[in-house]
């Protein structure tokens, strides 16, 4: 669910292992993904619904993850590519027996490939939008559709706060490692790119954390730590955790994530 470096081709349509770190310090396990991160794709069917994928249409899976979308969009008669820029994440989609390669989604070389581009959870960590967007134009024919929902403004808010916060001045990232939008500024940047968009709304969704916060944190706050031992990201963590538990863990111990979903749909 990641855009890297490097443009060395692998022999499979995608780029290089250096296209691994999408943000600095971000690397992927997809064992601690599928243990800790499965409610990323189980909330990403209504998107799924949005996309309407037909039988006989090629797609492309921007950000696949593991595949777990992507085999759902496979199972539904479309012939689908999906791209990801972590190695262990592609490794598990092909293991799912999936078209999945390593790329860049800031330059993507098809052109005129696809009725439909699909990106769930995954262009929030793509900072560059602007190349994302030229390139995923350039991909669709004529009249091509792009659907898709990632993090908005505010998401996550409470814990990047912790996290900024406990890190201080000197060694917190100057700004936020990902790109959360309001509706309205990724709505221009999707009409400069020459898309016209159908929908787009901002969607509050509290999510519960199956596993917990600190699961989650091991599992998304790389971007976070980058410099820091392995003993000083756990103490980071450790902190973030008591912090947060005053306003993000309920009477029961349950965790809830301040999540807030930015979903769309544009023609181009």
């Amino acid at each position: 669910m990641t855009d890297g470096h490097g443009r060395t081709n692998d022999g499979h349509g995608g780029t290089s292992e250096s296209a691994a770190v999408a943000v600095a310090g971000q690397r992927w396990s997809a064992e601690l993904y599928a243990e800790h991160g499965a409610f990323v794709p189980k909330l990403g069917e209504p998107v799924l619904e949005l996309l309407a994928p037909q039988p006989g249409e090629r797609i492309l899976d921007l950000g696949c993850g593991n595949g777990t979308l992507t085999a759902r969009i496979a199972e539904l008669g479309a012939h689908v590519v999906g791209l990801d820029a972590s190695p262990e994440l592609v490794a598990a989609a092909r293991a799912k027996g999936l078209d999945a390669r390593l790329g860049d989604a800031r330059a993507l070389a098809f052109e005129g490939e696809f009725d439909a581009v699909f990106s769930n959870a995954a262009l929030h960590w793509m900072n560059d939008p602007d190349a994302v967007l030229e390139g995923v134009g350039r991909a669709l024919v004529p009249g091509g559709r792009f659907a898709g929902e990632f993090g908005g403004h505010g998401n996550v808010a409470s814990i990047c706060t912790a996290l900024l916060a406990i890190l201080g001045e000197d060694r917190a990232p100057a700004r936020l490692p990902w790109y959360f939008p309001t509706a309205d500024e990724y709505a221009r940047r999707l009409r400069a790119h020459g898309f016209t968009v159908a929908s787009i709304v901002s969607i509050p969704r509290p999510t519960p954390l199956p596993t917990g916060m600190r699961p989650w944190l091991d599992t998304f706050a790389g971007p976070f730590l980058g410099g820091l031992t392995d003993s000083e990201c756990s103490a980071v963590l450790d902190r973030a955790v008591t912090l947060l538990a005053p306003s993000l863990r309920d009477a029961s111990g349950n965790w809830t994530a301040d999540y807030v979903r930015l979903r769309f749909h544009a023609t181009r």
